[in-house]
This record gives structure tokens, sequence and C-alpha cells, in this order.
């Protein structure tokens, strides 16, 4: 699968999944910019992987909850790169609730707008782009590979607002399948279950992380997801496991 020349915007690009799926997309010949609100986290992370000074990787520091900062955060991507080929929805994260009837607005808006709203705003400032690119040689103009969890395909105690969230990243990856694979446009998720990363393994000492998703592995889904031998798929929510 090869990406030479294309764009890559990474949202939550700092992060584990986020260093593993930046270089992924790097190793197969794509530029990649790397959306995250904290400058210093973005430039450890291209420390950390070798790419310094590198011009390939933009750093793109904003807020994904502020729309006018996303717009322009993306129109500066596209100034550089020319355009976006492939949108990877990485923001997000997770915190353990209350019962339902005991979830604050505070808790209950924290996981949906680190979730679901930046994803919206995302989609928001890309899409266009993409339907304004001509189609490839594929019949394709953009690829969108959206972050669920593989937990949020049921309800599960102290987490209602987190599988919600999550839940509505999916659907929403469903409706914009639907929206936009006439227009060229391919929309998918991954549903990742524990991820093996340093805070993971804190927080779960008694587990076994060898039963665990490893970031390069999750990445390596994602990658196939945004290539054109995933073209024909659409609105698909792919389990992503490990042997947990």
């Amino acid at each position: 699968m090869n990406f030479k020349n294309q764009c890559v915007i990474v949202t939550g690009a700092s992060g584990n999944l986020g260093r593993a799926v930046v270089h992924a997309f790097a190793q197969r010949g794509a530029f990649v910019a790397l959306v995250d609100r904290d400058a210093t986290a973005v430039d450890a992370a291209l420390a950390d992987l070798g790419y310094t000074n590198d011009q390939r990787f933009m750093p793109v520091i904003g807020d994904l909850l502020d729309q006018a900062q996303v717009a322009a955060m993306v129109a500066a991507i596209v100034q550089r790169f020319g355009g976006v080929q492939v949108l990877c929805n990485l923001a997000g994260g997770f915190r353990m609730g209350e019962a339902v009837h005991e979830t604050s607005d505070a808790n209950w808006n924290f996981l949906f707008d680190i979730n679901a709203r930046t994803l919206l705003h995302a989609a928001r400032a890309v899409v266009p782009q993409m339907l304004s690119q001509a189609v490839d040689a594929h019949g394709t103009r953009g690829k969108i590979v959206n972050v669920g969890a593989f937990g949020a395909q049921r309800g599960a105690a102290k987490m209602g607002a987190y599988g919600a969230a999550k839940a509505t990243v999916i659907r929403m990856t469903e409706a914009m399948a639907a929206e936009l694979r006439e227009q060229g446009i391919n929309v998918n998720c991954v549903l990742p279950s524990t991820l093996d990363t340093p805070q993971n393994r804190a927080d779960m000492p008694t587990s076994d992380p060898t039963r665990w998703v490893a970031p390069d592995a999750l990445a390596e889904v994602m990658v196939f997801l945004a290539s054109n031998a995933a073209r024909a798929v659409h609105g698909a929510a792919v389990p992503v496991t490990g042997l947990s």
C-alpha cells in the first residue's frame, strides 16, 4: 500500500496510537499533518520517531472543539500539501464514569466532546475539501477512518457515557458512509479493545498485556482502510481485539 504524495491528517497525533499511525503512513510515503492541542507533545512524538525537521510532517496545533480553529488548521494543511486524501480521527479518550442515573453533565459532556464532537468538527472542515478534489484512478476522492471502541457495542456498568459516546462514533461513521459513498469518499471505523500502552499497563497491573492490541497492529488496520485496497468497504466497524 503506497501513499506517496498523499496528505494524511491524524488527529490526536501525539498519543501512543497517534505515533503508531503517523509512523505507519510515513513508512508508506505519505505527507502527514499531526493535529494536536499540545505542541510539546507533538514535537516529542516527532523526535521519538526520528522525524524532527523532516518536511514531510506538519505539526498543526489547535483545539478540535473550536470549529473556527479546525477550519483554519485544515486550510493551512491544504495550502501546504495541496489537498487531503486521508483523515484519521484518533482524538478521543476514556474515563470511567458513574452509574447512568448518577452521571454528571460535566462527565457526559467531556466524553461526548472529546470522542464525538471532535470527529464532527474535523468532518465539517475536511469533507468539503475532499468533495472538491478530483477522483483518482480508482474513483475515490478521500478516505476517513474513525476510532470507536469494541466495548461500545453493548452497555457496561459505569461506562454509560463513554459507551454512548463511542457508539455515536460508530453511528456517525455509518451515516457518513451512506452520505458520501456515491461521491467517492470511504468512511469506516475500527473498534479496538484494550490498547497495550504504558498507561494501561500501569492502570491494570494484574492483566496480561500480551493479549491486548499493540498500537502498531491497530495502525496497520487503519492503513488498510485508508488504502485503495479497501475502496469497496463503506461503513464498516472493524473489531480489532487481539486475544482479549
